[in-house]
């Protein structure tokens, strides 16, 4: 098969992230980045000068509309994820998105019956499960090394974007931007989230973006509690308005004992076992300090090209997306809210030196 072709929408610093592994997917002869589009013209000169990307649009429906693109990659402002990737699904085109993949239940449902019925796969970010160490962590709950899980905890945050107003309005907050990643990887080890309650507010009313200050319409600072049935309970901190931290990024205590990620669930750094048979903590190092948060392109490409269902869902996504609408609903009325959507739970198996993941098909969207 030939190499896929890659045409990204949005060419500003998200894109500097994926441009690793886009370049060793093209040394592999997997995929290479055949056209861009910006609604900066500027970018066009860029990416000529440092990327050789001859194709350049502002119109993301032309890039689309190209027979050399195969994957759609969208890197831009969270409020325009929906409408660039339901045109790609409807054109046939594969499609990763960043997170959120959509800022509304309306829009993410659609996307999630069209993934259904599309020629093209569709991968949401983030990609905290493709990581080796969060699978294991998952294979120690699974096999019931810390016993029945009881509560948990999770953070992500910094003192926030300088660069970018649209973090600060409607479709926009940290718990579009941070929250992800850490409701993924819980609902992940502990399965759909039954309810939510969430404190959110905004903690610093004004911001300096690009040197000049703004007003900040979206919540900046938000503790969410998770409900995942059975008195097991979960929170996540997220916020601009972390200026650093040094504790583990995701704890979740059992019955037996205790497993937490060192570093950040996007960024792990190894983790630490407790368990009450043995007494002492067990410390594992990083097995994949090299891994990145964009390796869901890498898993994409790979699904693609062998067939494979990937890891990644659109219905984790969704899920994780009701989480954050219904705690944005819960923060500002004060009341807690249920969550109805289900997916399949993915389960990790360890086959040698690596862990290979499937879905337990027990679950459903709705």
């Amino acid at each position: 098969m030939d190499a896929l072709g890659i045409g990204v929408v949005g060419c500003g610093s998200v894109f500097q992230a994926y441009l690793p592994l886009l370049q060793n997917l093209e040394y592999q002869h997997k995929a290479r980045l055949v056209m861009a589009c910006d609604r900066d013209e500027q970018a066009r000169q860029r990416m000529l000068a440092e990327h050789n990307i001859q194709e350049f649009t502002t119109d993301y429906e032309k890039l689309i509309g190209s027979p050399r693109v195969d994957l759609v990659l969208v890197l831009t402002s969270m409020v325009e994820h929906a409408r660039i990737s339901e045109a790609a699904l409807q054109a046939g085109k594969h499609v990763l998105v960043e997170k959120p993949m959509a800022t509304t239940l309306e829009e993410a449902d659609r996307l999630v019956e069209l993934a259904k019925r599309s020629q093209g796969m569709l991968m949401p970010a983030p990609f905290t499960l493709l990581s080796q160490t969060y699978q294991r962590i998952a294979r120690h709950i699974r096999n019931g090394d810390i016993g029945k899980p009881h509560s948990a905890r999770a953070r992500y945050g910094w003192s926030g974007p300088w660069w970018s107003d649209w973090f600060y309005q409607p479709g926009g907050g940290a718990i579009f931007d941070l929250a992800p990643y850490n409701l993924t990887s819980l609902t992940g080890l502990l399965g759909p989230a039954r309810r939510v309650m969430a404190m959110t507010g905004v903690a610093i009313p004004q911001r300096e973006v690009n040197g000049r200050l703004m007003q900040v319409q979206a919540e900046d600072n938000a503790q969410i509690l998770v409900d995942f049935g059975e008195a097991t309970f979960a929170v996540v901190t997220a916020g601009f308005t972390m200026q650093q931290y040094r504790c583990p990024a995701l704890e979740v205590y059992g019955s037996q004992g205790v497993v937490q990620m060192l570093g950040d669930d996007w960024d792990p750094e190894g983790y630490e076992l407790w368990q009450n048979k043995a007494g002492a903590w067990q410390v594992f190092k990083e097995s994949e300090p090299n891994w990145s948060w964009c390796d869901g392109l890498n898993h994409l490409v790979a699904c693609i090209l062998s067939g494979a269902k990937p890891v990644v869902t659109p219905e984790h996504a969704y899920h994780v997306l009701e989480i954050m609408v219904r705690a944005q609903e819960a923060g500002r009325e004060g009341v807690a809210k249920d969550v109805d959507s289900r997916f399949e739970a993915p389960e990790f198996i360890e086959t040698g030196e690596k862990v290979q993941a499937h879905l337990v098909h027990d679950r459903t969207h709705k």
